[in-house]
Parts: structure tokens; C-alpha cells; sequence
């Protein structure tokens, strides 16, 4: 089955709650280790009313929130955000994008094969891929935490899957079930 998608088409939102814990986690991943990232009293001192998050985190759920509506096969080239309102914890990030543009790539003779109006997001094998462009904003309680712009590929496939297919969650073993590291035993 392929999905068809149009320029103009938007993408359901999607609501991320902001933690203490995603804005720290976010921070450590990404190696930013700036105090307002993860000190509350030290942000309070630097005229924060808390931690905020970073934009490396942010630039991460941008590219989740693409991934995870066009599914696994979909391959980010670029992610161009610019930052707004701060994102606090106990405020929710909601999420919104819209395709502003659909193409094959350019060939070696320039652009091929350009429909402005609908392409379908899943090409047989043999043809081109598909390059989308979305337009992607994000909102808080206090207003626009990010704006910008995705452009992703979808290689060609015989059929790619559609995104209400997907599972939404998967369930990880327990701690207990995982396999002992090497060189320890289970229970020591």
C-alpha cells in the first residue's frame, strides 16, 4: 500500500510533554552541559524562572516527529530551525507540520519529473526517490518554541508502510530479563 501525499497536506500534531527529565537527558545526550540545562537555582540566578530546553533536543523531536509519521524508511537531509519562547518544564510542545514542497532530485540534467500539486510517497523500485519538504512549527504555553523547515527522502521501495500501521509504543524487556553483562553473573 502507498500513501499519497499533496503539497499542502498537513501532518497530525503531535504533543510532547516537557519534563525536568527530557530537557536534562536532552541537554547530557547532546553534551550541553550549560547550567540553565539542568540547574534550576543557578537558571533562577541567570534571570530563567527554571531550566529550558536546549536546541539540539529540540532539533531531535523535530526530526521524531518527521520520522515517526512518514516511518522508518523516511532519511532526514536537513533540519533548519530557529528557536522562540523558551520550553519550560511542565509545559506541553505541540507540534505541527505541512508539505511544502514534493520532487524527485535533481538528475544530472537538472530537476526531473516535478509535480507541485500530489506525488505519492512510496515509488516502485527502479524510480526516483522522493524528496518532501515540510514546514514544521512547535508551540507552547508561552508561544512559538520553534519554527523551520525538514527536507527528507523516501527512497525507492515496493511499498513502504503507512504510518497508522505502525506501532505507536513497543514493550522493552524488564531489567531483569536482560542478559547479565559479559564477564558478570546474573544476581552477583
Amino acid at each position: 500500500m502507498t500513501q499519497a501525499y499533496g503539497v499542502g497536506d498537513e501532518l497530525p500534531p503531535l504533543d510532547i510533554p516537557v519534563t525536568r527529565t527530557l530537557i536534562v537527558a536532552g541537554a547530557i545526550a547532546s553534551r550541553d552541559y550549560q547550567d540553565v540545562h539542568h540547574d534550576a537555582d543557578l537558571a533562577k540566578e541567570k534571570g530563567s524562572p527554571d531550566i529550558f530546553m536546549n536546541i539540539l533536543t529540540t532539533n531531535g523531536l523535530v526530526g521524531r516527529y518527521i520520522t515517526d509519521h512518514f516511518g522508518p524508511a523516511a532519511v532526514l537531509r536537513k533540519v533548519a530551525i530557529r528557536l522562540g519562547a523558551p520550553n519550560y518544564p511542565g509545559d506541553v510542545l505541540r507540534l505541527t507540520g505541512r508539505i511544502t514542497e514534493l520532487a524527485e532530485p535533481a538528475g544530472p540534467d537538472g530537476p526531473v519529473g516535478e509535480d507541485p500539486v500530489r506525488a505519492t510517497i512510496a515509488v516502485p523500485v527502479g524510480e526516483r526517490p522522493v524528496r518532501a519538504t515540510i514546514a514544521v512549527t512547535g508551540d507552547n504555553g508561552i508561544g512559538r518554541h520553534v519554527t523551520g523547515t525538514v527536507t527528507m527522502m523516501l527512497p525507492a521501495t515496493e511499498d513502504l508502510p503507512v504510518t497508522e500501521d505502525l506501532p505507536v509504543t513497543e514493550t522493552l524487556p524488564a531489567a531483569e530479563d536482560l542478559p547479565a553483562p559479559s564477564g558478570e553473573r546474573a544476581g552477583a
